[in-house]
């Protein structure tokens, strides 16, 4: 079977996206912003959904067209194929986003759109009534600038909820955009990680996981998991695939540190239900007694800012300590996001690189050192 797909993503994590699928075999991949659409079979809507570390969930592309009004609406969305996805004892609830269209209620579109998708499925099943029963089939509409796609999400709960973070500290990054900033930075099985505030250690076990090539959604159930047209075989074959593709990587190792203890706490744990507690030494120090274990290593970090640390001064601070405490030495690279308009000059020197992502809803900079 051939499948069109789209890859929700973070903004600024297109073109990552983008490589990892066709590192996995996709076609006709094309990034736009907050998303990339590619083409694959039923193995790769699988491989896709266990294997990405950067795309926030794996869609179906149902259709796409035009719509000005409501009936424009209804009407395309009742001529698209539903019944090819969704069953006739199959719960189908609708949700989704409008931008810049003339259909900007999002309610009334939620609405026209199942009443539409309701009649197209009583039409083919030849019933008035939808006890909706079955496995979920969720459908998403986007109507951006009054072009209409309708997709069928096969991902279920995020992909950046991994399974392995039970407990965090107050906003923490989320695992797609620690995992992006681990492949920004160039981190490789045979380097030395440090974060020298590491929370509740996201960055530390997506790190970890990068350099061990561990999938990192081979523990987690999926919604498609239970879609009839995917064999259960085919979910077997990928998670056998990817659980033979880790390494061992025995060069690789993380050091994490905080002030706070009840943050290393979290970190422990769920280093160990991420199946990555030996590769991640852990120790309870301020910011200001940074003080590298080896001759060489990467350090990502996202110090406190917006909902973890109230005070922007203190935020401030924060980045004109680390300007003093991280050394410039050959074999050192330092990653930094931060949402700070002056954080180079707070730093004390030009950022060899920099790269706009969005941590949440925050606009920041990845500010990278390394020369």
């Amino acid at each position: 079977m051939d499948i069109r797909f789209a890859a929700p993503c973070l903004f600024g994590l297109e073109s990552l996206v983008a490589d990892e699928l066709r590192d996995m075999g996709a076609r006709e991949v094309a990034p736009e912003n907050g998303r990339v659409f590619f083409s694959g079979d039923e193995a790769l809507l699988a491989r896709a959904n266990i294997c990405s570390r950067y795309a926030e969930r794996i869609l179906v592309v149902l259709g796409n067209f035009t719509a000005h009004t409501f009936e424009e609406l209804f009407q395309g969305v009742k001529a698209l194929p539903l019944e090819q996805w969704i069953g006739e004892y199959d719960e189908f609830p609708v949700k989704g986003h409008t931008l810049k269209s003339d259909l900007h209620s999002v309610s009334d579109c939620q609405a026209i759109i199942k009443k539409a998708a309701v009649q197209r499925l009583q039409t083919c099943y030849h019933t008035d009534w939808f006890e909706e029963s079955g496995p979920r089939h969720r459908l998403e509409f986007s109507v951006l600038k009054n072009r209409v796609h309708l997709f069928l999400d096969t991902t279920g709960a995020p992909l950046y909820k991994r399974g392995y973070r039970q407990e965090t500290n107050a906003a923490p990054l989320r695992e797609t955009l620690a995992a992006a900033l681990c492949a920004l930075s160039r981190l490789r099985p045979y380097h030395t990680l440090y974060d020298p505030m590491c929370g509740s250690g996201t960055i530390l076990i997506e790190g970890a996981m990068l350099a061990m090539h561990i999938a990192p959604g081979l523990k987690r159930p999926f919604a498609a998991e239970r879609f009839e047209q995917i064999p259960q075989a085919v979910w077997e074959e990928e998670r056998e695939k990817a659980a033979a593709a880790a390494i061992p990587a025995p060069d690789f190792h993380a050091y994490g540190a905080d002030i706070d203890p009840e943050a290393l706490r979290f970190t422990r744990e769920n280093a160990l239900r991420a199946g990555v507690s030996d590769k991640i030494s852990l120790s309870r120090a301020d910011i200001r007694d940074f003080k590298p274990q080896t001759e060489r290593g990467t350090v990502i970090t996202n110090p406190p800012y917006g909902e973890r640390l109230q005070d922007t001064r203190t935020a401030a601070e924060l980045v004109r300590i680390m300007g003093e405490v991280f050394p410039r030495v050959h074999g050192f690279s330092y990653s930094i996001i931060s949402p700070e308009a002056d954080f180079e000059t707070l730093f004390g020197r030009s950022a060899d690189k920099r790269r706009k992502l969005y941590n949440g809803m925050i606009p920041c900079q990845v500010h990278m050192y390394f020369k």
